[in-house]
Order: structure tokens, then C-alpha cells, then sequence
């Protein structure tokens, strides 16, 4: 008779952790709220970030990302500018946003010719190219959808040149979803040419970017990739399937992850990250990342064609190795996203 108690209470307590277990991975309802030119993203009831896509900035946007617990790991500026002791170095370089450097001669990545003093992190002059400024403009919301476990938003955006010809087209699409340990956002941005082939150029000015706060800067933070390569030594200009970035942020030790998916072109992808807080998967700047003149990185779209690629942004709490993130790569594979 104590046998089989004793045989009910592991039973129970493994219901329980099961249970616990299930609960803890299980996706949250995510809503999606629309006001004007941004929509604001709620996970589990709770903030996680906003879309901006208005003519207040040359390009679409997201700002800031939060982490379950509600911690902001995105860098503030240039949209605030009432953090103290934040860097103010790159101010095209907004939360979490997608652009490139060199598209026919024309730059979608900065917003203005920047000084030698907003080049410049921590010390470090950090040059970009002189090329004329074009914007990525807002056409029309193609899909915002809130649901149990996710949400939607897909946007068409029109390429612009500094002389106010129309390019080509940029939709960007994004999938929102959490749980009570994790946030992650599906990306996917498709360029689509028109009667013009647009040269995505060989430039490290680029292109799937993100931001990160002052506790996710060297020294404080632990930069590791799936190669098994750290630091800013060991990850710029490197190619590898996945990037990490963690530490610990307003008492809350975490991470931010961003996969690179294989149906990407020239999968895996080179990494355009800085220890400054740059988190950036660029497979176009080739010339800059090997130091070699004679290559060129760069790839064109044919007329009336069109060219996509697909991340995952994980946030996570713990390092890369306590998130599992090697696995969590595994799962994304599987996922087909």
C-alpha cells in the first residue's frame, strides 16, 4: 500500500511539472493595435514593441523590444533622447529595422551624411560610405491580424531616390510571438524590382539590423555565434548560421539571437556586429568583411523579378547556452518559417 502512494505521488508530480513545463512554453495571445502610423504590438497582455512605418523617419522601423519579463534591450536613441549615459553614435541605427547601404548607388541604410563624431563608438571611428540618401516610404497595410498564439503585420513600401523616382518596392512581413520565457519575431523583407534592375551593392553598410542597449555592449556583454566564435574579433565579417548577444540588462540576465534561414541567398551569412551594441546580418559586404579588394559580394535583381529573406529574432532569458539557443536553431529549421 505505501508502495503504490508512493507511486502516486511521482505520478502527480510529474503531471505537475509536466504541467508546469507546458504552461511555461505555451504561446500567449498576441494583439495588435493600429494608431495612425504605428501599430503596437501586446504579448500576454503585455507591451513587446511598436511598428513605425510614418514619414517621420526614411525608413520603417520597430522600437523598442522587450523581453518576457518586460525588460527593454533596444537602444532608445535617436527616437528618445532622455536616457542617460546611452550612446549617441549612428543614428540611423534605430531599434530593430531592415535596409541596405548601396542599392543602384543610392543608401537606404543611413539617413543623413553623418559626422566623423556619429561614426565614432566607444572611442572607434567606424567610416561609412558617402552615397546619396534614399527613403523606404509606407504605401499600404497588406495584413494586421492578432490571434491566441500569433500575430501578423505585412507591409508594402515603395524605394525612393534622392530625386523622388520610384525604385522599386520593399514588403516587409513580420510574425509576433511569446511565451512566458521567450519573445521571437518572424522576419521577412521580399525587394522586388520594376522596370529597372536594382544592384544590391557590396557594402557592410547593411542590412538586417538591430540596436542593442548599453548592457549588451562590450565590455559587459557575451557575443557568441554558432561556429563557436566570440567577440567582435571572432563574429564581424564572419559567416555563421546564427548570432547571440547576451548579459545582463536592469538586473535581468538575458539574451537576443538572430537566425539566419537557409533559403536565405548565400546562406549562411556574413555578420556586420559590433561590440558597440550592432546586431546586424549583412551577406552583401564581401569587399569590407575579407579585406579584399578584388571581391565583390554584391547581387542583382532582374526587372520585374524579386529577392526575399527570412530571419528569427529570439529573445531569451540566460546566455546562449542556458537559452539552448543551438537548439532553438534546430526548431527553427524544422518550423519552415
Amino acid at each position: 500500500m505505501k508502495r503504490a502512494s508512493n507511486r502516486l505521488r511521482l505520478v502527480l508530480a510529474l503531471s505537475i511539472a509536466s504541467l508546469a513545463f507546458a504552461c511555461a512554453h505555451s504561446g500567449q495571445p498576441v494583439q495588435l493595435v493600429r494608431e495612425g502610423s504605428v501599430i503596437h504590438v501586446r504579448i500576454g497582455g503585455r507591451p513587446f514593441t511598436t511598428y513605425y512605418f510614418g514619414p517621420e523617419a526614411p525608413k520603417p522601423y520597430l522600437h523598442p523590444l522587450r523581453s518576457a519579463a518586460g525588460t527593454v534591450v533596444t537602444r532608445g536613441f535617436p527616437m528618445r533622447t532622455d536616457i542617460p549615459g546611452e550612446s549617441t553614435d549612428h543614428p540611423h541605427q534605430r531599434a530593430m529595422f531592415y535596409a541596405h547601404g548601396d542599392i543602384n548607388g543610392i543608401d537606404f541604410w543611413g539617413e543623413a551624411q553623418s559626422t566623423k563624431a556619429q561614426e565614432t563608438a566607444n572611442g572607434v571611428y567606424y567610416p561609412g560610405k558617402d552615397l546619396p540618401n534614399g527613403r523606404t516610404v509606407f504605401v499600404s497595410l497588406q495584413m494586421m491580424q492578432g490571434g491566441p498564439e500569433v500575430g501578423q503585420v505585412k507591409a508594402l513600401f515603395h524605394l525612393i531616390g534622392p530625386d523622388g523616382n520610384l525604385m522599386g518596392d520593399e514588403v516587409q512581413a513580420y510574425v509576433f510571438r511569446g511565451d512566458a520565457n521567450t519573445r521571437s519575431i518572424d522576419c521577412e523583407f521580399t525587394i522586388q524590382a520594376h522596370d529597372q534592375a536594382l544592384k544590391l551593392g557590396d557594402t557592410k553598410e547593411g542590412t538586417f539590423a538591430i540596436r542593442l542597449v548599453k548592457g549588451l555592449e562590450t565590455p559587459a556583454v557575451h557575443m557568441l555565434n554558432s561556429e563557436g566564435g566570440t567577440d567582435e574579433q571572432g563574429i564581424w565579417g564572419k559567416r555563421a548560421r546564427w548570432v547571440d548577444y547576451s548579459g545582463t540588462v536592469e538586473s535581468e540576465q538575458l539574451g537576443i539571437a538572430v537566425f539566419d534561414n537557409p533559403r536565405n541567398p548565400k546562406y549562411p551569412t556574413y555578420w556586420h556586429a559590433r561590440g558597440y551594441g550592432l546586431l546586424a546580418a549583412n551577406p552583401f559586404g564581401e569587399h569590407d568583411f575579407c579585406n579584399d579588394k578584388n571581391r565583390d559580394g554584391s547581387l542583382t535583381i532582374p526587372p520585374r523579378q524579386n529577392l526575399t529573406f527570412r530571419y528569427r529574432v529570439l529573445i531569451h532569458h540566460g546566455d546562449a547556452r542556458q537559452a539552448e539557443i543551438a537548439k532553438a536553431y534546430v526548431q527553427y529549421l524544422k518550423s519552415r518559417e
